[in-house]
């Protein structure tokens, strides 16, 4: 079963027990979903659904920061909510070691030498990391192998 499959199946289990907040954050993951599927005239395959939820984790992440910020407490507990719902939808995660370890067979198989080729074993990693890891750590860690 596809994952855009498996969202759509969770989206009639939470209608039939009346999980108001689930429901409302999988019709949003759907949304986004039809909005790609329409504006790039494709069909959503796993990998790409995978990016989709990365992207709305990250704009709730965003959300939550600003209102914890503005001290407004219940919107920003109605975002986390909506996170973790989201991260249900994700692959395991690779550990900070696992990203550190493969930044580092990339950068020495590309033969990277400093900062200058930061976009180069981006773009690499990029296609190879894709969904199993947070991008914002894999991001810190090819600045660190790139400048030590």
């Amino acid at each position: 079963m596809s994952l855009k499959d498996q969202v759509t199946e969770d989206m009639k289990t939470a209608m039939r027990a009346k999980d108001s907040e689930r429901l409302g954050t999988i019709r949003l993951l759907l949304a986004a979903v039809k909005q790609r599927e329409v504006d790039e005239r494709i069909v959503v395959d796993d990998v790409t659904m995978v990016g989709i939820v990365d992207k709305l984790i990250k704009q709730r992440k965003d959300s939550v920061a600003a209102y914890t910020l503005a001290q407004r407490m219940d919107l920003a507990d109605k975002e986390s909510a909506e996170i973790k719902v989201l991260e249900t939808y994700l692959p395991q995660r690779l550990s900070a070691e696992e990203i550190t370890a493969a930044v580092q067979a990339i950068v020495n198989s590309l033969g990277a030498k400093g900062p200058a080729d930061m976009g180069r074993v981006m773009g690499s990693i990029k296609t190879q990391l894709a969904g199993k890891a947070d991008m914002g750590l894999v991001s810190q860690a090819v600045k660190a192998a790139l400048a030590g």
